[in-house]
C-alpha cells in the first residue's frame, strides 16, 4: 500500500517533495520521485512494501522510459495478467511485482487497462510519447484519488492533504460540498470539500493532455443489479455452493503477501465468513484475528468475536475502547481525516488498525457484505414503509413524529426509539430520499435552517434520486442495495477504513469486493439476499458448513460506538472556527439540547466536530461541566 502524488504545470521540486512527504504515513518503507523539467511533469510516491519488497520501487518505468507509473493498491490477478502479457511478448524485469503489470498492461491495453484488473488501486501513468497523464481508480473506490485543476496546473494525490502542500493550492471550502456533507455525512464523489478539488469516482478514469491542458473523465465500470430471473428456489443449494467457492477464492487472492497478515473480526457474519474462508487456505493456528470491544454492553461484540475465533481455531486479540481512550483519540484522528466524515466508527476503526499494526501489516475485512447482501436495518423497514407512505395522511404523520419526539431518549446501540425516529424522518419525504435521509446527519427541511441560503433538493440529492428512479421495474430491495453500494460504501465505509488503516501504515483488503464475487451478487435476485425478514439469506446458507448456527444467526449490532452518550461529555473545540454560510446558532442550539438530553443530535454534532477539526486543527476538547 502506498501514497501517490504528482502534478503538471506550475510548481517545482520543492512542491513535489512537500506533497510526497505529507503521505509518509501511507508509505513508511520508501520514497521515489521523478521530475521532467522540460515537460513540467512531477511524480511522487511513498511505499508500504507488501509485494516484491526488493523489486517494486516506484515510479516504475518501461524499458524504453516512455511509460512511467505511480501506483497505490494491490492487483490480485497480477499473476494471470503477467502470464497473458508474457504470451504476447512482454518481458518482465521483476519476479512478481504487480506494479510492473500496470506498466506492461498500459502498453498493451491503453485506456482499457482498468477493465482488466481485479484489485484495489489508484494509479497515474505518464505517457511521454502521447504527452498525457492517465489516472484510474478501482471499481468501488477502495483507494482514494483526488485531483486539483486551475489555469496552468493539474495536480493529483492520494489525499487532499498532499494537494494542499502545493504552493498554488487555494484553501476555500466548497459551499455545495459543505451542504452535501451535512446531508449525507460524507462528501459524495465527484465532489470534494475544497473548491477546485474533485474525487475521481470509483470505476472511472481521467486523461490529462499536457499540450492542451484539458482533462476528460470517463466511466469504465458501474455497479448495477441485473437479476437473473431464471433462477428459482430450486437453485438455492447450487447458488450457496457457488458463493462458498467465490468467497474462498476471493480470500485466497487477498492472502497474497510477503509480510504478516491478519483478519479484522467483529461479532458479525461477514468477518466470520472471511476468517472461516481463510481457514480453507491456511492452518487456523496461523490465522490472527483482531477485535475492538466496548465497555458498554449494547455495543460490545468482543465475546462473540472470540467465540468465532475459538470455533475456527485462530489466535485472537481484543482491544477495549472507552470514553477516556476516545477522548484522547478523537482530536488527533479527526484532524488527520483529510476530508470531514460524520461516521463516528472512524474512532474504533482507527484503534483497531493501530492495534492490528502492532502485529501484522495487512488485514482482511468483511467490508461490502452489508451492501451486497442486504445487511442493514433499513431493509427491514422497506416493506412497511411502502404501505405507510401510501396510506398515511400527512397531518397524521406529522402528529406521529411529534409524539415520537416525546419518547425518552436512549443511548443504547440501535435502540427502538432511535430507529422509530429515523424511520419517521425518512418517511416525511419521497421514496427516492428514504435511504439518504435515514442515514442523514441533517434532514432536508432542517438543512434550510443550517445554511444561510435557499437549498434545492435536486442540487444536493439529485444523483441519489436519479439512481432510485433510473429503472422503475426494480424492486425497492435492489434500489436500496444500489444506493448503499454506489454512495454509502465508497464515500463512507471505504473512505473510513482507508483513512484509519493508512494513518497506521496498515493495508486493509475488502474480500467481498472481489470482481467475481460482485458479479455473482449483481445477477442474484433480491429474494436470495433478503427473505422473510432475514438479511443476508444466501450468505448465511452458504457458510452453514463452516460456522455453527449460533454465530450465523447472531443479531446484527453494527460497528457503532456510544457516541450519543459520549457527546454529552464532550464539547466542541474552543474557540470554534466560523464557517461561512453556516448558521452557528443552529449548531449551538443542537449542542445545548443534546447535552441536556432533550434531543438526539449525535450525527449533526459529529459532523461539526469533524469539520471543525479539519478547518482549525484544534484539539482542545473540553469535558462537559
Amino acid at each position: 500500500m502506498c501514497g501517490i502524488a504528482g502534478f503538471s504545470g506550475l510548481g517545482d521540486r520543492a512542491d513535489l517533495a512537500a506533497m510526497t512527504e505529507s503521505l509518509a504515513h501511507r508509505g513508511p518503507d520508501g520514497e521515489g520521485q521523478f521530475v521532467d523539467d522540460e515537460a513540467k511533469v512531477y511524480l511522487g510516491h511513498r511505499r508500504l512494501a507488501i509485494i516484491d519488497q526488493d523489486g517494486g520501487r516506484q515510479p516504475m518505468w518501461s524499458d524504453d522510459g516512455s511509460i512511467g507509473v505511480v501506483f497505490n493498491g494491490e492487483i490480485y490477478n497480477h499473476r494471470e495478467l503477467r502470464a497473458r502479457l508474457e504470451a504476447r511478448g512482454h518481458v518482465f524485469r521483476s519476479s512478481h511485482s504487480d506494479t510492473e503489470v500496470l506498466v506492461h498492461g498500459y502498453r498493451e491495453w491503453g485506456e482499457s487497462l482498468p477493465s482488466q484488473l481485479n484489485g484495489m488501486f489508484a494509479f497515474a501513468v505518464y505517457d511521454r510519447r502521447r504527452k498525457r497523464l492517465f489516472l484510474a481508480r478501482d471499481r468501488f473506490g477502495e483507494k482514494p484519488l483526488y485531483y486539483y485543476q486551475r489555469p496552468l496546473l493539474f495536480a493529483f494525490a492520494s489525499e487532499i492533504t498532499a494537494l494542499r502542500k502545493h504552493r498554488a493550492f487555494s484553501e476555500k471550502l466548497s459551499p455545495r460540498a459543505l451542504q452535501k456533507f451535512f446531508a449525507f455525512g460524507y462528501v459524495p464523489a465527484p465532489d470534494a470539500i475544497y473548491e477546485g478539488v474533485a474525487k475521481l469516482p470509483g470505476g472511472h478514469c481521467l486523461t490529462f493532455d499536457l499540450t492542451s491542458g484539458e482533462s476528460s473523465v470517463f466511466r469504465y465500470w458501474r455497479f448495477r443489479i441485473e437479476p437473473d430471473d431464471s433462477l428459482t428456489d430450486a437453485d438455492e443449494e447450487r447458488l450457496a455452493e457457488e458463493l462458498r467457492h467465490l468467497l474462498t477464492q476471493a480470500v485466497g487472492r487477498r492472502l497474497m503477501s510477503d509480510v504478516p497478515l491478519g483478519v479484522f473480526l467483529s461479532g458479525g457474519i461477514d468477518s466470520a465468513s472471511v476468517l472461516a474462508a481463510a481457514a480453507r487456505h491456511l492452518p487456523p493456528s496461523r490465522l490472527r484475528a483482531f477485535t475492538v470491544g466496548f465497555a458498554e454492553p449494547s455495543f460490545d461484540e468482543s465475546a462473540a468475536a472470540r467465540q468465532t475465533a475459538d470455533f475456527i481455531g485462530s489466535r485472537s486479540a481484543v482491544e477495549i475502547l472507552d470514553l477516556e481512550t476516545a477522548r484522547r483519540l478523537i482530536p488527533d484522528v479527526l484532524k488527520r481525516l483529510d476530508e470531514p466524515l460524520a461516521d463516528p466508527s472512524i474512532i474504533p476503526t482507527y484503534l483497531l488498525s493501530r492495534f492490528t499494526r502492532q502485529q501484522v501489516t495487512v488485514a482482511l475485512s468483511g467490508d461490502g457484505g452489508d451492501e451486497l447482501f442486504a445487511g442493514y436495518d433499513p431493509f427491514r423497514a422497506l416493506a412497511p414503509a411502502r404501505y405507510y407512505h401510501r396510506l398515511m395522511a400527512d397531518p397524521l404523520h406529522r402528529g406521529l413524529r411529534r409524539l415520537a419526539d416525546l419518547l425518552p431518549l436512549s443511548t443504547r446501540n440501535m435502540s427502538w426509539d432511535f430507529k422509530l425516529r429515523r424511520a419517521l424522518t425518512g418517511l416525511s419525504y419521497d421514496a427516492s430520499l428514504w435511504n439518504p435521509v435515514w442515514t442523514a446527519p441533517v434532514e432536508p427541511d432542517a438543512l434550510q435552517d443550517l445554511f444561510d441560503e435557499p437549498l434545492h433538493l435536486d442540487d444536493i440529492y439529485g444523483d441519489a434520486m436519479a439512481l432510485w428512479e433510473e429503472d422503475s421495474r426494480k424492486s425497492v430491495i435492489d434500489k436500496t442495495l444500489e444506493y448503499y453500494t454506489n454512495f454509502y460504501l465508497p464515500d463512507d465505509i471505504l473512505a473510513k477504513v482507508d483513512r484509519a488503516s493508512m494513518m497506521n501504515s496498515l493495508e486493509s483488503r475488502a474480500v467481498f469486493l472481489d470482481n467475481d464475487l460482485v458479479a455473482f451478487c449483481q445477477r442474484l435476485p433480491a429474494r436470495f439476499k433478503y427473505r422473510g425478514g432475514r438479511r443476508k439469506y444466501l450468505l448465511k446458507r452458504a457458510v452453514e458448513p463452516w460456522l455453527p448456527k449460533a454465530i450465523i444467526e447472531r443479531p446484527k449490532k453494527g460497528f457503532g460506538i456510544p457516541i450519543a452518550a459520549w457527546l454529552r461529555e464532550l464539547a466542541p473545540p474552543q474557540p470554534a472556527a466560523m464557517i461561512e454560510g453556516v448558521n452557528h446558532a443552529f449548531v449551538d442550539s443542537a449542542w445545548r439540547d443534546h447535552r441536556a438530553g432533550k434531543r438526539d443530535h449525535r450525527l449533526l454534532l459529529w459532523c461539526w466536530l469533524s469539520l471543525q477539526a479539519l478547518v482549525t486543527g484544534n484539539d482542545r476538547y473540553r469535558a462537559a461541566a
